[in-house]
């Protein structure tokens, strides 16, 4: 039953947002009483956090397997921006900046956590796309990848980047675009310019 119910609030927190969703809301859509929840879990916070937790390992193992089969570098990155939107539900209710405004210790604790897993994905990435020359061999590995890092936290930031005028999938495509232009050959423009192509006709 534990299970079950962080499904659906997972479910419910991603459409609906952090704030919005009560735990009579978790408990309507289950069929269940809240007394049921409250046996699992203390409170909404112990459940938000459990929740991101989850999600994080999911979205982090996944990351991990990408990275894995080793693809061209330019090609992981659309790759896990795919993986990442397909699990955030295209993040249609900006979580991450509900989790910021109202759990705000979970989400220092995620964003830490983030960090140190974007940043081993991040560097190696650089790395192998400098080796097969779709990135510059001039980059600096170490301030690409922080500046990579603030860049996608940053366009969650509803207030800079309202939903109303961007939709969180059309901000990474826009994010990736600036990100590898700024760091790619003329080898790397040719397989970019692939997918910019491919995702405007799709």
């Amino acid at each position: 039953m534990k299970e079950k119910i962080k499904i659906t609030a997972t479910e419910l927190f991603l459409n609906l947002g952090f704030k919005s969703v009560t735990m009579d809301d978790i408990a309507n859509e289950m069929g269940i009483s809240k007394k049921t929840i409250y046996t699992h879990f203390n409170n909404k916070t112990a459940l938000v956090n459990e929740v991101t937790s989850s999600l994080f390992c999911v979205i982090s193992e996944g990351i991990d397997l990408i990275c894995a089969a080793e693809k061209n570098s330019i090609e992981e990155l659309y790759e896990i921006k795919r993986f990442v939107m397909e699990h955030l539900k295209d993040e249609k209710s900006s979580p991450q900046y509900q989790l910021q405004k109202y759990y705000p210790k979970i989400y220092a604790t995620l964003k830490k956590k983030q960090y140190d897993v974007m940043q081993d994905c991040v560097k190696d990435n650089l790395i192998r796309g400098v080796h097969s020359g779709v990135y510059r061999d001039t980059i600096n590995i170490e301030f690409i990848s922080r500046i990579y890092f603030n860049g996608v936290t940053g366009i969650k930031d509803n207030e800079l980047f309202p939903l109303k005028e961007f939709s969180m999938n059309t901000l990474m495509e826009y994010f990736l675009e600036y990100h590898i232009r700024g760091i790619c050959t003329p080898k790397g423009l040719e397989t970019l310019n692939k997918f910019i192509t491919t995702n405007q006709s799709s």
